[in-house]
């Protein structure tokens, strides 16, 4: 039988770290990562055969559980048909028309095959919009691996202690402005200074890159003000939140359904909107990013947005853009059967699971005498470790690098020697999905204590 060990130690001789994707290799926690064999509902087997409770649902797609057995069948059907044509399909009109019914403003979709290739192409469609170069983000959102986006980024990227990536021309990053999140008066003096030649401010309604950190009240609405005053364009990064925490993504959840600061404001219930929600909302995105879900689990993304902006992209406008597997026919029918499977129930079980799941761990964690703080954005959670993120909570790049993160790799590896794998890394979220039941929660439970103790002695290197 191959071990994970043996599987880990054969991919390092090939792949450069072993891995595809910096974070799979565990360099936050430490120690060997677990080769998946398999998955199914809300758990994945390793190359030993070994089950996991999973809280990491291949960090976002999985919102029905592993391998939802209609999906699979909508796939395999499509594969009898052919894996790839180079050629438009129906499926990616149903798809792009499923997106537009869900979230009513984004009136064109175009389809990518990561989320990387999405925001790098509303970059592109802001700067051919406005003629300007400079782009706004955030410190700790991340917005995929292009160039410019890479600046103090969280996720993988703070995970590994990295200021950006080495590689990326100085020229290219002078054009990216990074701004502390949730500051209103930088935002506000960073628009009275170069206002003019911004084209866009890009952000995470809800950033989930350096665990999860909820916007201030008001924050993404003075965004939407301050780009309109200035005719800079918005962009919506949704590509872990689309679909996912509501069925009209963040900005359903906040812009429309008025969720606040960790908790719905009842203004609203969050759930399926329609076109009126659009007039109605708080703010409104030109553009927004989607991923993950939008995919069902296989590689899909899409940029959309207004149809004045959109209609920009070749071949009716001059912003060039293209992929020969883009809107391929596997991912466009594993996305569509996805999002129609997506119920209020699934969403209703989700939110559920994550309430219970985040009460049982931060109980446990209390009860060991360890200092916490446990943040939510809709269903999306995770631990800030230390008494400052207890006592104020977490609310920017820094303050969740300031976190005691050291204390994160014990509670990680006892959970995993439980049987629960959580992400490997103290900047990643915490994922549920609607296959979580009884069962899984009851072994999250028991895991809990175990994994509080090792955290209450843990001690710094």
């Amino acid at each position: 039988m191959t071990t994970n060990e043996t599987a880990f130690s054969q991919a390092k001789a090939v792949i450069p770290g072993g891995v595809d994707s910096p974070v799979r290799a565990f360099g936050g926690v430490g120690g060997t990562p677990r080769f998946i064999a398999s998955a199914s509902g809300a758990r994945v087997t390793d190359v030993e055969g070994r089950s996991y409770v999973d809280l990491v649902g291949s960090w976002g797609p999985a919102l029905l559980g592993h391998a939802h057995p209609e999906v699979v069948a909508a796939v395999q059907e499509a594969a009898s048909r052919g894996l790839s044509f180079g050629a438009p399909t129906e499926t990616e009109t149903l798809l792009a028309s499923a997106v537009r019914e869900r979230v009513p403003f984004a009136q064109r979709v175009r389809f990518v095959s990561t989320g990387t290739e999405a925001t790098m192409t509303a970059i592109r469609l802001a700067r051919g919009a406005t003629g300007r170069d400079l782009i706004v983000k955030f410190a700790g959102n991340y917005h995929g691996h292009s160039d410019g986006l890479l600046a103090a980024a969280g996720s993988g990227v703070a995970t590994g202690g990295l200021p950006g990536s080495a590689g990326v021309p100085e020229a290219i990053t002078a054009q990216t402005i990074v701004l502390p999140y949730n500051d209103v008066d930088a935002l506000r003096a960073c628009f009275e200074q170069v206002g003019s030649a911004i084209a866009a401010v890009i952000f995470e309604g809800a950033p989930a890159n350096m665990g999860t950190v909820p916007p201030h009240p008001g924050w993404n609405r003075e965004i939407r003000r301050l780009c309109t005053a200035h005719g800079a364009l918005m962009i919506l990064d949704e590509v872990l939140t689309g679909f996912r925490v509501d069925p009209a993504g963040w900005w359903g959840l906040e812009a429309v359904a008025g969720w606040v600061d960790g908790a719905p404001s009842g203004r609203y219930s969050a759930g399926f909107v329609d076109a009126s929600c659009v007039e109605g909302a708080d703010w409104v995105p030109d553009l927004v990013t989607f991923g993950k879900v939008v995919g069902g689990g296989m590689p899909l993304a899409a940029v959309a947005g207004r149809a004045d902006v959109m209609d920009l992209l070749a071949p009716l406008g001059p912003v060039y853009q293209a992929g020969t597997l883009s809107g391929n026919p596997l991912a466009t029918v594993a996305g569509l059967r996805t999002l129609e499977l997506a119920d209020q129930g699934v969403y209703d079980r989700v939110n559920a699971s994550a309430q219970e799941i985040s009460t049982i761990v931060s109980d446990a964690l209390s009860a060991a005498g360890v200092a916490h703080r446990l943040q939510r954005t809709g269903s999306l959670f995770s631990v800030m470790f230390g008494e400052a993120a207890a006592s104020s909570g977490v609310y920017d790049y820094d303050q969740a690098r300031a976190q005691e993160a050291w204390r994160y790799a014990p509670f990680f590896h006892s959970f995993l020697s439980s049987g629960v794998a959580l992400p490997p890394s103290v900047y990643e979220v915490w994922f549920v999905s609607g296959a979580h039941g009884e069962a899984e929660l009851e072994a999250i439970a028991a895991a809990a204590p175990a994994a509080a103790q090792a955290v209450a002695q843990a001690q710094p290197e």
